[in-house]
C-alpha cells in the first residue's frame, strides 16, 4: 500500500456534514490519528443532533471544533476551511424515499453545497487535497443499466446517464454534484480531488441516524413490512467504518487519484433477511420467500417505490468492481453480515425494531 501523508499535528483538516453518519466516523478515526478536525454542521447548538460528537472527541489525541455552515450559503465554508490543507465534503442531503421537491430537496442543496464548498477550497490557500462523498448512484441509475453497459459489473469507468429529476432524483442529484466536482477540479491546479462512491452503507451508528437508508430497509425488514414476501431487489453493501477508511486513506495517500467503489458485496433483501434470521431467530417477522415482479410492481406504490423504479431494479442483478479501492487505497472490506448483524443489534438497542 502506498505510504500515507504525514501531516503536521496543528495543522486542521475539515469534514463538512461532521455530524452525519459517516462523517462522525470519519471525524473520529482523524481524531484518533491526532489531527485536529474542523466540522461543520447545520446548528451547533443543537444537542440532540452534535452531543454525540462531543462523546467522540473524548480521551482522544486530536481536538475537534465545530463550525455552523448550510450548503446554501456561499460563504459559509471558509472560517470552517481556514488554514486547513485537506477537506472531507461529507454534507449531502440524503433522502431517497417520498421526495417532495426533487429540484429543492436534493438537486439544489447538492450541486449548490458542492460550489460553494469548492470555491471556499479556492479561495483557501492551505487546501491540497479534497475528497468528495460521492455515491454507486452516482456510477448507475438502476440495475437494469448494467446490461446496457455490456459489462458483468459496474466499475469507476461508468456514470449514471438514465436518471433525472423526476427519475431516481436522489441518484441524480449525486450524479450531478459529482460531475461538477470533477470540472472544479480541472479548472484550477492547487489541490486535487478524489471521491469515494460507497453502496448502501449499514453498520453501527455513532450517533441516532434515524432517516438513513440502510435504517429504513432494516427496519422495515424487522417490522414485518416483508413479512408475506420481499420483491427480488439487490444492495451492494459497504460497512460505515470501511467508509470512513476508505475516507481517511483517500485523503492521506498521496497517489490516490480518481474514482473509489467502496462495496464489500452484493446481497438481495432475502439474504439479508436470511442472516438477520440466523442471529436473531424466528421471533422477528423476516421475510422468507421472494414475490414474483408482477406482484412487486402492483405492490411498489404502496411500498413508497415508484413502478417506474420498481421495473427497472426488480429481478435484475447488480455486481461492482472493488479492486481500484483495494489495490489503491488498501481498504479491507468486512464482510457484509457484520454489518448487517451490527447495524439491526444497534436498531433493537435504541428501540428502533
Amino acid at each position: 500500500m502506498s505510504t500515507q501523508v504525514t501531516v503536521r499535528r496543528r495543522r486542521p483538516v475539515l469534514v463538512t456534514g461532521g455530524n452525519g453518519y459517516v462523517a462522525s466516523w470519519l471525524v473520529r478515526r482523524l481524531l484518533e490519528r491526532g489531527f485536529d478536525v474542523h466540522a461543520t454542521v447545520r446548528d451547533t447548538g443543537d444537542p440532540a443532533r452534535t452531543g454525540h460528537l462531543g462523546a467522540v472527541a473524548r480521551r482522544r489525541p486530536g481536538r475537534l471544533s465545530l463550525f455552523d455552515a448550510d450548503l446554501l450559503d456561499a460563504g459559509g465554508f471558509d472560517r470552517a476551511m481556514a488554514g486547513c490543507r485537506i477537506v472531507f465534503h461529507t454534507a449531502s442531503p440524503l433522502i431517497v424515499r417520498d421526495v417532495v421537491d426533487p429540484e429543492g430537496d436534493l438537486v439544489q442543496p447538492a450541486v449548490r453545497g458542492t460550489r460553494h464548498v469548492l470555491e471556499a477550497a479556492n479561495r483557501t490557500p492551505s487546501v491540497r487535497r479534497v475528497v468528495l462523498t460521492s455515491s454507486i448512484v452516482a456510477v448507475y441509475g438502476d440495475a437494469a443499466d448494467l446490461e446496457e453497459t455490456g459489462a458483468d459489473r459496474f466499475d469507476e469507468s461508468h456514470w449514471n446517464s438514465t436518471s433525472n429529476v423526476r427519475h431516481q432524483p436522489y441518484s441524480y442529484s449525486k450524479t450531478l454534484a459529482e460531475r461538477l466536482a470533477w470540472e472544479m477540479a480541472e479548472g484550477q491546479d492547487r489541490w486535487d480531488l478524489v471521491a469515494v462512491n460507497p453502496g448502501l452503507v449499514l453498520g453501527p451508528g455513532l450517533g441516532r441516524n434515524t432517516s438513513a437508508e440502510g435504517v429504513l430497509i432494516m427496519r422495515d425488514l424487522g417490522n414485518g413490512y416483508y413479512r408475506f414476501g420481499a420483491p427480488e431487489l439487490e444492495y451492494a453493501i459497504v460497512d460505515v467504518r470501511d467508509v470512513a477508511e476508505g475516507h481517511l486513506r483517500a485523503g492521506l495517500i498521496p497517489e490516490a487519484r480518481g474514482r473509489h467503489i467502496l462495496v464489500s458485496e452484493t446481497l438481495s433483501l432475502i439474504e439479508i433477511a436470511s442472516i438477520l434470521r440466523s442471529h436473531f431467530g424466528d421471533g422477528y417477522p423476516f421475510p422468507r420467500q421472494t414475490v414474483s415482479k408482477v406482484v412487486a410492481l402492483m405492490l411498489a406504490p404502496r411500498r413508497r417505490i415508484p413502478q417506474a423504479v420498481a421495473r427497472r431494479n426488480v429481478g435484475y442483478p447488480l455486481r461492482f468492481d472493488n479492486r481500484y479501492a483495494r489495490d489503491a487505497l488498501g481498504v479491507t472490506f468486512r464482510p457484509a453480515a457484520e454489518s448487517i448483524v451490527d447495524h439491526f443489534r444497534q436498531l433493537l438497542d435504541d428501540g428502533l425494531v
